[in-house]
């Protein structure tokens, strides 16, 4: 996975329990995975057709630094599927604990918004990329 974001917890972000809103945490992970989807298929024209289970697996706190990282899962002809973990980045050891994973799948529309396909020069570098995927 390559990292894509990073954020810090701020106390405006934070939910009755004391912890990261899960809310805030969605849209910097949908934000940052759109970001890494346009310019993985060189375009701006992606939108979130689906957003898979989110696991919500340790508590966030304000001042916590967040990495958001992100890996290309699946290219089909209109749409990326892009696989997401947030982590916490612990300041004094650089070591970085799991907070959040989730799958995400973009497609690339036209002005109207119908889907359109993603180039072949994309699928060229996902095949490049992920050999193993090549369908037979």
């Amino acid at each position: 996975m390559q990292l894509i974001t990073k954020e810090i917890v701020m106390t405006r972000d934070i939910g009755i329990h004391g912890n990261l809103f899960g809310g805030i945490l969605m849209s910097w992970v949908d934000e940052a995975a759109g970001a890494f989807a346009t310019e993985y298929c060189r375009t701006p024209q992606m939108v979130t057709l689906k957003v898979g289970e989110m696991l919500f697996k340790k508590p966030l706190k304000p001042g916590n630094h967040v990495r958001i990282y992100g890996e290309v899962a699946h290219l089909g002809r209109t749409s990326l599927t892009v696989n997401i973990e947030a982590r916490k980045l612990n300041l004094y050891n650089g070591e970085e604990v799991v907070v959040c994973t989730t799958s995400i799948t973009y497609v690339r529309i036209d002005e109207d918004g119908s889907s359109i396909p993603i180039d072949d020069s994309v699928r060229d570098k996902y095949y490049r990329e992920y050999p193993e995927r090549k369908s037979k």
